[in-house]
């Protein structure tokens, strides 16, 4: 198996004009291959930088699930078939803001905790004298 075989995102133009078989490729012209190799080059989706690319997979007793949340800028030429507008508009708006809030505190919780976790295993008192020191007698 060649290696681009397994990596798909290194296939170019020239591997896909290699799948052609040979009787055809002998039929055309130089300005006709020139001319498929572009329309070819074109078609080949190219991938965006990603502000945000997190991808995992939840492995369950009956069942295996991935999650994949990839935030950038929409990079593809296709446009949706309808407008979005009136509540649907609101409603994406809306859901965008609550999951970045959600992250948000999913990030800042895992840090306090973490850090929490770091300051009792260390042994620091942050605040000597406090109520509880005095109930637990440390």
């Amino acid at each position: 198996m060649n290696q681009l075989d397994k990596n798909y995102t290194a296939r170019d133009a020239d591997y896909y004009m290699h799948q052609i078989p040979v009787q055809i490729l002998e039929k055309l012209n130089a300005e006709d291959k020139e001319d498929l190799k572009s329309v070819i080059h074109t078609a080949i989706p190219r991938s965006s930088p990603k502000l945000i690319d997190l991808r995992f997979a939840i492995d369950l007793i009956f069942a295996r699930y991935f999650v994949v949340l990839m935030i950038g800028k929409d990079m593809r030429k296709q446009q949706r078939q309808y407008q979005v507008n009136g509540i649907a508009k609101v409603a994406n708006v809306i859901t965008a803001i609550l999951l970045i809030i959600a992250m948000s505190l999913l990030v800042s919780a895992v840090t306090i905790l973490i850090l929490y976790l770091i300051k009792s295993a260390l042994g620091i008192d942050l605040f000597p004298g406090h109520i509880t020191n005095v109930l637990f007698k440390k």
